[in-house]
Protein backbone atom coordinates (compact mmCIF):
# COMPACT_ATOMS: atom_id res chain seq x y z
CA UNK A 1 0.00 0.00 0.00
CA UNK A 2 2.72 2.40 0.87
CA UNK A 3 4.82 1.77 -2.33
CA UNK A 4 1.55 2.35 -4.10
CA UNK A 5 0.99 5.66 -2.45
CA UNK A 6 4.96 6.66 -3.45
CA UNK A 7 3.95 5.83 -6.91
CA UNK A 8 0.94 7.33 -7.13
CA UNK A 9 2.33 10.77 -5.66
CA UNK A 10 5.61 10.54 -7.36
CA UNK A 11 3.59 9.97 -11.16
CA UNK A 12 1.34 13.46 -9.60
CA UNK A 13 4.77 15.28 -8.91
CA UNK A 14 5.91 14.01 -12.85
CA UNK A 15 2.60 15.11 -14.47
CA UNK A 16 2.42 18.36 -12.90
CA UNK A 17 5.70 19.07 -14.40
CA UNK A 18 4.81 17.54 -17.58
CA UNK A 19 1.93 20.26 -17.41
CA UNK A 20 4.37 23.20 -16.39
CA UNK A 21 6.76 22.59 -19.54
CA UNK A 22 4.37 22.69 -22.64
CA UNK A 23 4.63 24.88 -25.74
CA UNK A 24 2.94 28.20 -25.91
CA UNK A 25 1.53 29.07 -29.83
CA UNK A 26 2.07 33.25 -30.50
CA UNK A 27 0.75 34.77 -33.19
CA UNK A 28 3.02 36.86 -35.01
CA UNK A 29 1.40 41.23 -34.70
CA UNK A 30 2.03 42.28 -38.10
CA UNK A 31 1.75 46.00 -36.99
CA UNK A 32 5.16 45.22 -34.28
CA UNK A 33 7.47 42.84 -36.68
CA UNK A 34 9.55 43.94 -39.29
CA UNK A 35 12.06 42.80 -41.26
CA UNK A 36 14.52 45.42 -42.43
CA UNK A 37 17.79 45.51 -44.61
CA UNK A 38 20.23 47.78 -44.77
CA UNK A 39 23.33 48.45 -47.75
CA UNK A 40 25.90 50.03 -48.22
CA UNK A 41 25.76 52.25 -51.28
CA UNK A 42 29.16 52.80 -52.68
CA UNK A 43 30.15 53.53 -49.08
CA UNK A 44 28.42 57.06 -49.11
CA UNK A 45 25.04 55.78 -47.41
CA UNK A 46 23.34 53.01 -46.14
CA UNK A 47 20.20 52.15 -48.34
CA UNK A 48 17.33 50.59 -45.95
CA UNK A 49 13.94 49.29 -46.72
CA UNK A 50 11.53 47.12 -44.88
CA UNK A 51 8.79 44.70 -45.44
CA UNK A 52 5.21 45.58 -44.94
CA UNK A 53 3.11 42.36 -44.89
CA UNK A 54 4.07 39.56 -43.17
CA UNK A 55 2.90 36.55 -41.16
CA UNK A 56 3.66 33.59 -38.96
CA UNK A 57 3.57 31.71 -35.40
CA UNK A 58 6.38 31.16 -32.82
CA UNK A 59 6.16 28.27 -30.21
CA UNK A 60 7.55 28.52 -27.32
CA UNK A 61 8.61 26.34 -24.18
CA UNK A 62 10.37 28.75 -21.54
CA UNK A 63 11.13 25.85 -19.05
CA UNK A 64 12.67 23.54 -21.69
CA UNK A 65 14.14 26.13 -23.88
CA UNK A 66 12.89 25.40 -26.85
CA UNK A 67 11.15 26.64 -29.56
CA UNK A 68 10.26 27.25 -33.31
CA UNK A 69 9.60 30.45 -35.41
CA UNK A 70 8.23 30.44 -39.26
CA UNK A 71 7.74 33.77 -40.40
CA UNK A 72 7.11 34.57 -44.00
CA UNK A 73 7.33 37.88 -45.45
CA UNK A 74 5.75 39.15 -48.78
CA UNK A 75 8.47 40.65 -51.03
CA UNK A 76 6.18 42.44 -53.24
CA UNK A 77 5.73 44.88 -49.91
CA UNK A 78 9.07 46.41 -49.98
CA UNK A 79 9.10 49.63 -48.68
CA UNK A 80 12.14 51.93 -49.29
CA UNK A 81 10.18 55.32 -49.36
CA UNK A 82 10.60 55.40 -52.93
CA UNK A 83 8.56 54.20 -55.63
CA UNK A 84 11.30 53.75 -57.80
CA UNK A 85 13.59 52.07 -55.77
CA UNK A 86 10.79 49.70 -54.41
CA UNK A 87 9.88 48.62 -58.28
CA UNK A 88 14.00 47.74 -59.04
CA UNK A 89 14.23 46.29 -55.51
CA UNK A 90 11.04 43.88 -56.86
CA UNK A 91 12.93 43.31 -59.87
CA UNK A 92 14.71 40.08 -60.95
CA UNK A 93 17.59 41.60 -60.12
CA UNK A 94 17.22 41.71 -56.37
CA UNK A 95 14.23 40.25 -54.72
CA UNK A 96 12.49 38.55 -58.01
CA UNK A 97 8.72 39.33 -56.84
CA UNK A 98 7.70 37.75 -59.57
CA UNK A 99 8.77 35.07 -59.56
CA UNK A 100 8.90 34.78 -55.68
CA UNK A 101 6.54 36.52 -54.26
CA UNK A 102 7.33 35.40 -50.36
CA UNK A 103 10.25 34.45 -48.21
CA UNK A 104 10.60 32.52 -45.79
CA UNK A 105 12.61 31.93 -42.23
CA UNK A 106 11.91 29.01 -40.29
CA UNK A 107 14.09 29.03 -36.90
CA UNK A 108 14.51 26.30 -34.38
CA UNK A 109 17.49 26.03 -32.52
CA UNK A 110 16.78 28.20 -29.91
CA UNK A 111 19.76 29.64 -27.49
CA UNK A 112 18.77 31.50 -24.21
CA UNK A 113 20.42 33.20 -21.48
CA UNK A 114 17.99 32.48 -18.32
CA UNK A 115 14.51 32.94 -19.44
CA UNK A 116 15.31 35.49 -22.27
CA UNK A 117 15.98 34.26 -25.77
CA UNK A 118 19.64 35.21 -27.18
CA UNK A 119 19.31 33.69 -30.53
CA UNK A 120 17.31 31.52 -32.96
CA UNK A 121 19.23 29.57 -35.52
CA UNK A 122 17.47 28.10 -39.14
CA UNK A 123 17.23 28.85 -42.51
CA UNK A 124 16.59 31.04 -44.21
CA UNK A 125 14.52 30.31 -47.88
CA UNK A 126 14.86 33.37 -50.46
CA UNK A 127 14.73 33.53 -54.51
CA UNK A 128 14.05 29.72 -54.27
CA UNK A 129 17.19 28.73 -52.03
CA UNK A 130 17.21 27.65 -48.30
CA UNK A 131 20.80 28.64 -46.44
CA UNK A 132 21.30 28.44 -42.93
CA UNK A 133 20.85 32.08 -40.48
CA UNK A 134 21.37 32.55 -37.26
CA UNK A 135 19.50 35.76 -35.85
CA UNK A 136 20.80 37.28 -32.54
CA UNK A 137 18.54 39.06 -30.40
CA UNK A 138 19.68 42.35 -29.02
CA UNK A 139 16.57 42.33 -26.68
CA UNK A 140 13.84 39.93 -25.84
CA UNK A 141 10.86 40.27 -23.68
CA UNK A 142 8.37 38.63 -22.28
CA UNK A 143 5.07 40.64 -21.08
CA UNK A 144 1.21 41.09 -20.28
CA UNK A 145 -0.13 42.96 -22.40
CA UNK A 146 -2.99 45.53 -20.60
CA UNK A 147 -4.43 46.31 -23.91
CA UNK A 148 -4.80 42.51 -25.18
CA UNK A 149 -5.10 41.04 -22.01
CA UNK A 150 -2.66 38.18 -23.40
CA UNK A 151 0.65 37.45 -23.10
CA UNK A 152 3.04 39.26 -25.85
CA UNK A 153 6.68 38.20 -26.36
CA UNK A 154 9.23 39.45 -28.68
CA UNK A 155 12.42 40.99 -29.42
CA UNK A 156 14.85 43.04 -31.87
CA UNK A 157 17.16 40.43 -33.90
CA UNK A 158 20.30 40.93 -36.14
CA UNK A 159 22.39 39.19 -38.52
CA UNK A 160 24.18 40.10 -41.02
CA UNK A 161 24.61 38.05 -44.78
CA UNK A 162 26.29 37.31 -47.98
CA UNK A 163 23.16 37.94 -50.07
CA UNK A 164 25.34 35.98 -52.65
CA UNK A 165 24.25 32.99 -50.98
CA UNK A 166 20.88 33.29 -52.24
CA UNK A 167 22.36 34.04 -55.59
CA UNK A 168 21.44 37.88 -55.72
CA UNK A 169 24.31 39.21 -57.05
CA UNK A 170 23.24 42.44 -58.63
CA UNK A 171 25.42 45.26 -58.42
CA UNK A 172 28.05 43.43 -57.28
CA UNK A 173 30.91 43.80 -59.90
CA UNK A 174 29.79 47.35 -59.56
CA UNK A 175 31.52 47.36 -55.98
CA UNK A 176 28.16 47.11 -53.89
CA UNK A 177 28.56 45.02 -51.22
CA UNK A 178 27.80 40.98 -50.73
CA UNK A 179 26.88 42.14 -47.19
CA UNK A 180 23.79 43.05 -45.91
CA UNK A 181 22.61 43.19 -42.33
CA UNK A 182 19.40 42.26 -41.18
CA UNK A 183 17.30 43.33 -38.01
CA UNK A 184 14.41 41.55 -37.80
CA UNK A 185 11.45 42.88 -34.76
CA UNK A 186 9.33 40.77 -33.51
CA UNK A 187 6.17 40.67 -31.41
CA UNK A 188 3.74 37.78 -31.01
CA UNK A 189 0.76 37.35 -29.34
CA UNK A 190 -0.63 34.35 -26.85
CA UNK A 191 -2.76 32.68 -28.52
Amino acid sequence: MRISMIALAAAAALSAGLAQAETATYGIDPTHTFATFEISHFGAAVNRGRFDKKEGTVQLDKAAKTGKVEITFDATSINSGTAAFDKHLQSADLFNAPQFPTFKFVGDKFSFEGDKVTSVAGNLTLLGKTAPLTLTAKQFNCYQSPMLKREVCGGDFEATIDRTQWGMNYGIDWGFPKNVHLVVQVEAVKQ
